[in-house]
This record gives structure tokens, C-alpha cells and sequence, in this order.
């Protein structure tokens, strides 16, 4: 085990994994000679060359048509956004070209890509910069999308992700990068894809969360414990589509009494189609309640104001904002990233 903040974890196991095969490349803006915005590339051209670690042009849609193409010629890109907030620029080649293709080319080709993407509040960023609207590409098939909330974790998804033959969203925490330290297994170490984590076991509420808001769970239910509630965190690991029987199945074995409903502000729009439906999946619990987001829904004013105060501020939730929406319900709370 070595203790690893989630950028070192990152960069050690992107370099592992070009050590380890060479059809592993990388693609970003200011990947290579600048060592990435947040120096989670930092030293791998030097080590591995031009050729594998490619700085591109400032053009989203064109890093991501790139990676398809070297997908489709038998390489393994990982590929980065400087930011989720610009993927918007390549939304067109993320879900309806290599989500898609598999599909698209009727089997012959998949499209092993990771995309890997910062994003999240709490950090002070500029416009764009702090996006959160992983759930737009849930609802889309063909993708896979990954938000860790440890060091570990951040370690053995990547691998997981740059292994897999489909393509992955690999999300990384902002607020996380270098806040967050934990042990990090020695080793080819991985954790499946799609599969959530238990943070905190708890018999009283599930609170469900992923990425940077797992620790803002964990901080509120150790405040709720001083109020006698015990509650659970669920770390998600990702964004997952409940669609399915099986799936519905699988939250009852789960959750027992309690009943999920995964949304957030920027996902609300398309998933208010789709609530009712899931309702009736899981509406035959005993007792289950579910509990809108508790991210704030207000407009949001100018970015440069007469107090220090960054965009997000106003709108993420804190260990204190989720605890009052716990103990009134006794079941279930969600969250926003």
C-alpha cells in the first residue's frame, strides 16, 4: 500500500498503463510538455515520447474524432478534457459516433477510449470550468461513466477503464485532486466497472452519492450519528442507468426499505420523463421514500461579486445542508455533485 493523493494515483497508473502496453497513448490538450492543467501528466512525454503523448489543438471535437479513428486502428487512447464543461464541443462525437460504435459498424469495430474529465464544484473555478452534467450522457446507451472518490478507487478504475473494450467517462473530482489521500494498493491493482461501494454501513437512511459528494455524505451522516440517526453512504462510482428488472432487483436486495432516485439539477429535465417509470420498478417497497436533490435551485448571479464567493458556492451541498433533509424522511436522501 502507498498513501496517494487522486492526481498521483492517476498519473502513476496512466503511466503504468503505457508501460504496459503499447497501444496505450494519450491525447489532451496540454497533456505532454506542460505535463496537464492539473499535472496528471506530468514527466510521461518526456518518458514515452511524442508519439504516445500527444498535446492537440484546442478543439474538443477534434481529440475525440482523433481517439475513434486510432481506436478503430487498433490503438488505446485515453483522452483528455480539460474540463467536463468543454466536452459540450464534442458531445456529437462522444455519444452519437463513439458511444455508438459498435453499433455503428455492425460488431466489426469497438472503441476501447477513456475519456478522462475533471469536473465539480468547490474549488473557485471560472464559467465552464465547474460543470457537473454527467447525467446528460446517461441518457444515451454505449457509455460508460466513472466518478471515483478515492485514491484507490481512482487507481483501480482508471486501469479498469483503459482495459475495457468500450468506451469509458472517466470523471475526476476537482475538489478531490490533491485534498483527498488514502492508501493506494501496490500492484495491477483494479475495481470492476458499474459496481458500487459501501463508504459507510448504516441502518437508518442510504444517502447516495458519487465522487466529490461521497466525503460531504460521510461528513453529514457523522453529524447525523450525534442526532442518533445511523445513517449508510453509498458510493455510486459512477452514473448508472436504473432501467432494467434486474436492476430494480438488485436496489431492493440493496436498499430493503428504501427506494433510489438518481437525479440532479442539469439531469432533472430529461429524467422527469423517465421518473415515473421508475417508480413503478421499485413502488412496491415497503415504506420507501425518496427525497428531491438537495443542491439549491436558484439563479445564479455574477461570477465576480463584492464577496470571494465562486459560482457553485450557493448551489453545492455541505455536510450541513444534507442533514436536515435525512432526519424528517428516515429513508433516503440524494445528491447533486
Amino acid at each position: 500500500m502507498t498513501v496517494k493523493s487522486i492526481v498521483e494515483a492517476i498519473r502513476d497508473t496512466l503511466d503504468e498503463e503505457l508501460a504496459n502496453d503499447d497501444r496505450v497513448m494519450v491525447l489532451g490538450e496540454d497533456v505532454g510538455k506542460s505535463g496537464g492543467v492539473f499535472r496528471a501528466t506530468d514527466g510521461l512525454q518526456a518518458k514515452y515520447g511524442i508519439d504516445r503523448v500527444v498535446d492537440m489543438p484546442v478543439a474538443e471535437a477534434v481529440i475525440i474524432g482523433a481517439s475513434i479513428g486510432l481506436a478503430t486502428a487498433g490503438m488505446v487512447p485515453v483522452a483528455e478534457m480539460q474540463f467536463l464543461g468543454f466536452s459540450h464541443q464534442a458531445f456529437h462525437q462522444i455519444s452519437h459516433q463513439l458511444a455508438r460504435w459498435r453499433y455503428r459498424t455492425n460488431g466489426r469495430f469497438n472503441a476501447p477510449v477513456t475519456i478522462r474529465a475533471p469536473f465539480g464544484g468547490g474549488v473557485r473555478a471560472p464559467e465552464l470550468h465547474s460543470d457537473a452534467f454527467e447525467n446528460i450522457f446517461t441518457q444515451g446507451p454505449g457509455l460508460k461513466i466513472v466518478a471515483p472518490a478515492t485514491a484507490a478507487d481512482a487507481a483501480g478504475l482508471l486501469r479498469a477503464a483503459i482495459r475495457d473494450a468500450d468506451p469509458v467517462l472517466f470523471l475526476e473530482p476537482l475538489r478531490g485532486y490533491r485534498l483527498v489521500r488514502d492508501d493506494v494498493p501496490d500492484g495491477e491493482h483494479t475495481v470492476p466497472l458499474g459496481k458500487a461501494r459501501i463508504a459507510r454501513a448504516g441502518s437508518d437512511v442510504t444517502v447516495i452519492a458519487w465522487s466529490a459528494m461521497v466525503q460531504t455524505a460521510l461528513d453529514a451522516a457523522s453529524r447525523a450519528a450525534a442526532l442518533g440517526i445511523d445513517v449508510e453512504v453509498l458510493d455510486l462510482r459512477g452514473r448508472h442507468r436504473l432501467r432494467s428488472q434486474q436492476r430494480a432487483d438488485e436496489a431492493r436486495e440493496l436498499l430493503g426499505r428504501t427506494g433510489v432516485e438518481p437525479d440532479d439539477l442539469l439531469g432533472r429535465f430529461v429524467h422527469r420523463r423517465r421518473r415515473r417509470r421508475f417508480e413503478v420498478q421499485l413502488g412496491a417497497l415497503d415504506g420507501w421514500w425518496h427525497r428531491r436533490p438537495v443542491a439549491a435551485e436558484q439563479p445564479i448571479g455574477p461570477w465576480r461579486t463584492t464577496k470571494p464567493v465562486g459560482i457553485p458556492d450557493p448551489i453545492l451541498p455541505t455536510d450541513r445542508r444534507p442533514s436536515p433533509a435525512v432526519a424528517p424522511y428516515g429513508r433516503i436522501t440524494c445528491n447533486h455533485t
